[in-house]
């Protein structure tokens, strides 16, 4: 090779070179701004599920420590008040029973909105009640499988609680299913959640595309925060299946 080959040959060894650590210093750039902004994205979620778990133990405080009291003193009151007649005795105990009927429905939602709820009972127990409690309030068939101890941390215990209120709530309002059918297990590094119903179902992703609404927000926000992948199959008169694959 003479003198200006070999030349050329260096300035386009020189240029190539330039060119790719300009490239590979683009590509690194761009892969830190992604991973910055799904860090400060996934933050984001956090901080606005905190912010929601601190309103609902706020709300669930409020319920328990002053309309629960409130309520019984107000039991008492009816109670002391001395029937003129059987008509007068028979609303006064239609009253008290009213009464107790709202106290045992406030203790309800107090439990199911404190965030601590899987803490102090455990994940499994806390979603076996919940869910029996459901079936008993709206005569939806819920059944929960889960034949593995599950150990996670606590912040997922909480999400994956959550997921499954709200499934259960969403269900019963919209899906006009008789049945739904929950079940976790463990596969090696990651826990599968999976629901299924026999409702009417919906067109998933025109619904995700036009109006999402609230309760789908919800289970993608937590299910992002945990770095779940969630998926769903629905079509109309067909009922509908969440999957939910957790790493742990």
């Amino acid at each position: 090779m003479d003198t200006p080959e070999a030349k050329l040959y260096d300035a386009l060894l020189m240029v190539v070179g330039v060119v790719g650590s300009v490239l590979i210093y683009f590509i690194i750039t761009i892969i830190r701004y992604q991973r910055r902004s799904l860090r400060l994205h996934k933050e984001k979620i956090q901080a606005e599920i905190d912010t929601l778990e601190k309103e609902r133990t706020r709300i669930a405080s409020d319920l328990h420590d002053e309309l629960g009291p409130l309520l019984s003193a107000v039991k008492l009151q009816i109670n002391s008040i001395d029937a003129a007649n059987d008509t007068d005795a028979l609303t006064i105990m239609k009253s008290s029973t009213h009464i107790d009927s709202i106290i045992s429905k406030l203790r309800e939602i107090s439990n199911n909105l404190m965030p601590n709820t899987p803490v102090r009972k455990g994940l499994q127990k806390a979603i076996a009640e919940f869910v029996d409690h459901a079936s008993q309030a709206s005569g939806l068939q819920v059944k929960y499988i889960c034949e593995q101890a599950i150990d996670i941390p606590q912040q997922k215990e909480i999400n994956i609680y959550r997921i499954i209120q709200e499934i259960v709530h969403n269900t019963i309002k919209h899906a006009g299913a008789t049945i739904l059918l929950i079940k976790m297990m463990k596969e090696e590094n990651r826990l599968l959640l999976m629901t299924a119903d026999n409702g009417k179902g919906f067109d998933y992703f025109s619904k995700i595309k036009d109006n999402p609404g609230l309760g789908l927000r919800n289970l993608q926000s937590r299910a992002e925060v945990m770095g779940a992948e969630l998926s769903c199959q629905s079509e109309p008169g067909k009922g509908t299946m969440y999957t939910f694959e957790i790493p742990c």
